[in-house]
């Protein structure tokens, strides 16, 4: 969706949305929205379970958050590779294509966003600001000018026009904040709430820019603050993107038609489609850690260590650098280890320029080929 419009296109708008105080004076919790929300929450405890069954959940975040980190920007048609991806380096500051850059600012903010909450017990627009900035690397805030609407992508149609008053945006982020930490304004399921956040945040549109990935950032971390993750692993973008016509169809069906009940039956599916989804992924990341464990330490046992096998499944594309750092070793020494990686068929040197990269493709093809577990 585009955030652009002229003075008469605005004008002529027809899309329009009073925006609704939260908790809404509607019955969610039906039958069916209730068995399904208890369905999702059992698929959530269940990857929640099998995550902390890994010795260090630490490593598959650091490779799964740029992997929804890569689906939530694709939702924005910001398109990278895993070779543009794992090219870039953070440290230093460099990056193989503009896409990848903000790929990898969306991995940060979430990263940073999760570790607020873990420390706070709190999801407060101080944090939500702070995640917008890190997304558009500028401290602009809230929107202070008028003129922003929505388009279709296809017709640049305006499909609706978002708040224009900045004290009004403000209120209604106070309010949103409120529902998402004062749990006594609604007793509500945490995953039903979590469904109405999302559309509530996305037609307040607080900033010019970033409101859409923003979002999906808030969804995650929603579920930690109630307790529902300990990481933030759950692969929503994923299952967003692979119904992007319906999501964008529901969104707005919530303005036009009030038609909440579908919109949360659409996010709960989300969430345990994606949680059976992750769950099959953490079981699988676990074997192939194992396996390569058991070559490792049987084909080269001279340089096997848990540093290096932490190093293989921190980066799908490691190299040189990476080794020398994490495990204090000279350059030859760790040249000398990929080498023999290599020669076991566990690492594939692939050369970009003057520098060579060495991927885990068995790893990589764990976050190509997600699939689910039903």
């Amino acid at each position: 969706m585009n955030t652009g419009t002229t003075l008469e296109e605005f004008n002529s708008a027809k899309k329009s949305y009073i925006i609704p105080t939260l908790p809404l004076n509607i019955d969610l919790e039906s039958k069916g929205i209730l068995k399904k929300a208890n369905e999702a929450a059992r698929a959530l405890a269940e990857l929640k379970g099998v995550v902390a069954s890994l010795p260090r959940p630490g490593i598959l975040l650091n490779t799964l958050s740029l992997q929804e980190a890569k689906d939530s920007s694709a939702i924005e048609n910001i398109i990278t590779t895993h070779d543009e991806l794992y090219q870039s380096d953070t440290t230093i500051n460099h990056f193989t294509s503009i896409a990848a850059k903000e790929v990898h600012s969306y991995d940060l903010a979430l990263k940073e966003g999760f570790e607020k909450v873990k420390d706070t017990g709190f999801l407060t627009n101080k944090h939500i600001l702070s995640i917008q900035e890190r997304l558009e690397g500028n401290n602009a805030g809230f929107r202070t000018q008028s003129g922003t609407a929505l388009k279709n992508d296809y017709t640049g149609e305006i499909v609706y026009t978002p708040l224009q008053d900045y004290d009004q945006i403000v209120r209604h982020m106070k309010n949103l904040e409120l529902f998402m930490n004062e749990n006594e304004l609604s007793d509500w399921d945490p995953l039903i709430k979590m469904a109405v956040i999302h559309p509530q945040f996305e037609s307040i549109h607080p900033f010019f820019d970033g409101n859409g990935r923003t979002g999906r950032i808030i969804n995650i971390l929603y579920l930690v603050k109630q307790g529902l993750l300990d990481t933030p692993i759950l692969y929503l973008s994923r299952y967003i993107n692979k119904n992007k016509s319906e999501y964008y169809h529901l969104l707005q069906a919530v303005r036009e038609e009030k038609a909440w009940k579908k919109w949360v039956m659409f996010m709960l599916e989300g969430v345990e489609q994606t949680s059976h989804q992750a769950i099959n992924l953490v079981q699988n990341f676990k074997r192939l850690m194992l396996d390569h464990k058991s070559r490792i330490r049987s084909n080269l046992p001279k340089i096997y260590s848990q540093d290096l096998l932490n190093n293989l499944f921190s980066h799908p594309y490691t190299k040189i650098s990476f080794l020398e750092k994490e495990l204090l070793i000279h350059r030859n020494t760790a040249t000398k280890y990929l080498n023999q990686l290599v020669d076991l068929g566990i690492l594939t040197p692939h050369k970009i320029k003057n520098e060579v990269f060495y991927i885990n493709h068995e790893l990589l093809d764990l976050f190509s080929n997600v699939t689910t577990n039903q």
